[in-house]
């Protein structure tokens, strides 16, 4: 999906709340301090490939070298290239600074959660695009789910975070900081 698609897919979606959503999520990848900082991990089905891609040229794009993701995996083929051979024990080592990304269309799976709930343990920030997993979601710090029946698909929700990601945030005004921060102290809504 180009810019001029992503940028349709907004003004299609302008008044449902997606975009707003997807621009939080996107603001909150922004948050990790260093570079290979953000870690993207999967279901051992589904490692997200695409969004890891996208989030790669956003942050070379925007010169944000803190945006360029690594992919943690569920198996490693023993020839893989270096930056392809991150494994699931990476997470352990997640703290501080760093933000756990959990993209996992299909429910999250045990092992994975008990990874998660570690690195949340040890400081990091977690995050999750998900298709519903109340148990994933208990675990982040800021979640947005995406159901199957809705007007977005979760390809779609991941190219709308991406870009949202790569973006200058503007300024926001006091009503809109007022409702973000109700939202927080509220938990992660569930559109």
């Amino acid at each position: 999906m180009d810019a001029s698609s992503v940028a349709f897919l907004r003004e299609a979606l302008a008044s449902t709340g997606w975009v707003e959503r997807t621009r939080e999520l996107g603001r909150a990848l922004r948050a990790t301090r260093s570079p290979g900082g953000l870690l993207l991990v999967g279901t051992p089905a589904h490692e997200p490939w695409h969004l890891t891609a996208h989030l790669a040229d956003e942050a070379r794009l925007c010169g944000l070298p803190q945006l360029a993701p690594t992919l943690v995996r569920w198996a490693v083929p023993a020839d893989a290239p270096a930056h392809l051979r991150v494994g699931l024990d990476r997470l352990a080592e997640a703290g501080r600074g760093e933000t756990l990304f959990v993209v996992a269309e299909q429910r999250a799976p045990v092992p994975l959660l008990e990874r998660v709930e570690d690195a949340r343990r040890t400081g990091a920030t977690i995050l999750a695009l998900d298709g519903g997993d109340p148990e994933l979601e208990g675990l982040a710090h800021d979640a947005l789910a995406v159901p199957a029946d809705g007007p977005l698909s979760f390809d779609g929700a991941q190219h709308l975070v991406s870009m949202s990601a790569g973006e200058t945030p503007r300024r926001a005004g006091v009503r809109e900081r007022l409702a973000r921060l109700l939202d927080r102290i509220s938990g992660p809504r569930v559109d």
